[in-house]
């Protein structure tokens, strides 16, 4: 069987939200969102304009099945897409705070990505990795970054082996996070 990469859509919004949460820990997902939080993300995810909104997100399917998604987005881009996300997620969890900014102008970021537990294993992270990387730099994006805990040595691994580097660290949702770039060579 193959993995397919496409563009979502609106449809895929619940997939997209699993992602998130595979992305971010349920324990964090249920601080941001409250306890109904895939349904939160879902309502995140469907709607235009947000972090993690179908726009800004790729689906791939393993066998014809949606099997993971990845969300990325403009660095620049954070500000407003973080204001209508928080929008919607503070009218089903009014006390939560702003997070720290984990993206800069000058970049494209990979803000989530996940891959459904019954798909892990069959190169569906990785291609969707790739395709997001590659979509970001074909449109004119030198730098890709993303976060990734310091407490988790294999996703840095796997990231290292598709061609990001270490670039600092930065503390996000009270983790130690090593940021890691993507640079297309110029």
């Amino acid at each position: 069987m193959s993995v397919n990469v496409r563009p979502a859509t609106r449809e895929d919004a619940r997939m997209i939200a699993e992602a998130v949460a595979m992305a971010i820990g349920s324990e964090s997902a249920v601080l941001y969102c409250g306890e109904n939080y895939l349904d939160v993300l879902e309502e995140v995810a469907s709607e235009t304009g947000t972090q993690y909104s179908y726009e800004n997100s790729l689906i791939a399917s393993f066998g014809g099945v949606p099997a993971g998604a990845i969300c990325g987005y403009d660095g620049s881009l954070l500000s407003p897409l973080r204001e209508k996300t928080l929008t919607i997620i503070r009218k089903h969890n009014p006390g939560i705070g702003v997070p720290d900014d984990e993206t800069q102008a000058g970049e494209f970021y990979l803000d989530s990505v996940g891959v459904l537990p019954e798909f892990q294993g069959y190169g569906i992270g990785s291609a969707l990795l790739r395709a997001m990387t590659s979509k970001a730099h074909s449109e004119g994006h030198a730098d890709v970054a993303l976060n990734v805990d310091e407490s988790n040595p294999a996703a840095e691994r796997l990231y290292a082996r598709l061609g990001f580097e270490r670039a600092g660290m930065r503390m996000f949702f009270g983790h130690t996070m090593w940021y890691m770039c993507h640079r297309l060579s110029l």
